[in-house]
């Protein structure tokens, strides 16, 4: 959410800005799941994929992702069952391991705040409830059973890339949020992949945040506002995203600097020369199959004109 908006602007903005990712060529939009958190209004992941897919009609639009920990199999498999039979094809599953939210918020949700623990025995219980019913199966997901929806395995460390190699699952690093471990992670789903099945081969996404102007001053100018988001962050002050400011060295410590700007380590910023540049060097050093766009814009008219110079550098959405 901008500074001001209510749920409706915010929503009516990502539908917009998914609208124009699709006339501009790219492949997916992906919906997070936060609970909690002032500013950011996608606890109800499921319904806000619906809103958007039922505005758009090529786009792949999935969750990026469900925080498995905080629901019961069944309900996943029930509510992305009803998603694939009302956009068939175009829904994906994407499946975080932690609650995503303080141990208060998990209490709330009425789940053991032990599930991370579990996330194994809870995927095999989603897989199972998305497959072919078994003959005399007691519980099915109805809708959800045989629906044909990827499902990928997000994470940011080593032991989720490990997790999804073992499982021949498609693997999304959190490179926007946590940098550490990318490249390990790589080289471990990859020497680690078991395929699933005949069709499943590996495929890597990293996500990084790119903030892409007309000129690299303006592209910093949007970026600071990011910054000031984690200062925020940090501080106990959630909320909305906030203007850009001219000076964000006036506004954060030293130690919050060092911190905030290593979150950043891969985060591309600038015109769309220098993103292209930048760009092309990350794809070639991670062999990504795929790559996930992220970015904070204040700006939601900067934010479309950013994707649509990455659009426009050819190197496939």
């Amino acid at each position: 959410m901008i500074g001001g908006d209510a749920p409706t602007d915010a929503l009516n903005r990502s539908r917009e800005l998914a609208q124009a990712a699709e006339r501009m060529g790219y492949h997916r939009y992906w919906i997070s799941e936060h609970h909690n958190m002032p500013g950011t209004i996608s606890a109800a992941t499921a319904v806000v994929i619906s809103h958007l897919a039922a505005s758009t009609s090529t786009l792949r639009i999935g969750s990026g992702g469900v925080m498995l920990p905080n629901h019961a199999p069944l309900v996943v498999a029930e509510q992305f069952g009803t998603l694939a039979a009302l956009y068939p094809g175009r829904i994906d599953l994407g499946l975080g391991r932690s609650p995503g939210t303080d141990q208060l918020t998990v209490q709330a949700l009425r789940r053991d705040p032990r599930g991370v623990e579990y996330f194994a025995r809870d995927l095999a219980e989603l897989q199972v409830f998305l497959g072919k019913a078994a003959p005399g199966q007691a519980v099915r997901a109805i809708p959800g059973e045989g629906a044909e929806v990827p499902i990928w395995l997000l994470g940011s460390s080593p032991s989720s890339a490990k997790l999804a190699a073992e499982q021949g699952m498609s693997f999304a690093f959190a490179a926007h949020v946590t940098p550490n471990g990318l490249f390990e992670a790589i080289d471990l789903y990859r020497s680690s992949f078991r395929p699933a099945n005949a069709e499943s081969k590996p495929h890597f996404t990293p996500c990084i945040n790119v903030f892409a102007a007309e000129a690299d001053e303006a592209a910093h100018r949007h970026f600071s506002s990011a910054l000031l988001g984690l200062v925020n962050f940090f501080r106990g002050r959630m909320g909305p995203i906030l203007p850009p400011v001219d000076n964000i060295e006036a506004l954060w410590s030293p130690q919050e600097k060092t911190t905030i700007m290593h979150m950043h380590h891969h985060t591309i910023v600038g015109s769309a020369e220098t993103v292209q540049s930048r760009l092309c060097a990350f794809i070639a050093a991670t062999r990504a199959d795929e790559v996930m766009i992220a970015g904070n814009f204040f700006d939601a008219a900067a934010r479309i004109r950013a994707l649509e110079l990455i659009a426009g550098m050819g190197l496939g959405n």
